[in-house]
């Protein structure tokens, strides 16, 4: 399906900050109406997500201060792809240096956009199974606890909005439908 007569073309870019993980523009662009607007657009390289389940089908977690949101989270690991890195690389990286684990079999589940009414970050997420524990391996500034859920934990964890970003919640109901239909 052709849906050209959505798009709007940029007309010029202006680079308004330039940090260690992202930049800022704000493009001028034409409308299909064939006006100019204005878009504010955070550019970031990329992330991956890891959906790590134990032999006794518990899910690994890590618990992190989030300075943007201001409190404490619980997630499933995660973490900011490399220049040119290949996130299936990343994902077994971030996995490794976050938790420990490493896996023996890993799927990639799906590609997403994080916020794409302004950032055009998109996740990878991967199902990591068959996991062996090993040594976290945290950056210096990286600070966090690790944890593991059962089924129900997890939904009293998104219940009680601990878990409260968007990665983790895909994640954990890709886990439960999936646990759902071979339960049928």
């Amino acid at each position: 399906m052709n849906h050209k007569h959505l798009a709007e073309p940029t007309v010029s870019t202006e680079k308004i900050f330039e940090g260690k993980i992202i930049s800022l523009y704000v493009d001028t662009v034409t409308l299909p109406n064939g006006k100019q607007a204005t878009r504010e657009i955070v550019h970031h390289p990329g992330a991956v997500a890891v959906l790590a389940l134990t032999e006794k089908d518990r899910v690994i977690l890590v618990r992190q201060f989030r300075k943007p949101c201001d409190r404490t989270l619980v997630e499933i690991p995660a973490g900011k792809l490399e220049p040119g890195e290949d996130p299936a690389e990343c994902a077994k990286r971030e996995l490794l240096e976050e938790t420990g684990y490493t896996a023996k079999e890993w799927r990639h589940l799906h590609s997403m956009y994080t916020s794409p009414g302004f950032a055009d970050e998109k996740i990878h997420l991967y199902l990591a199974k068959g996991l062996t524990k090993g040594q976290q391996e945290l950056d210096a500034d990286e600070f966090l606890d690790l944890m593991e859920a059962d089924m129900a934990e997890a939904e009293r964890l998104l219940a009680s909005g601990e878990i409260a970003d968007a990665k983790t919640m895909v994640a954990l109901y890709w886990w439960m439908k999936e646990r759902a239909k071979a339960e049928k």
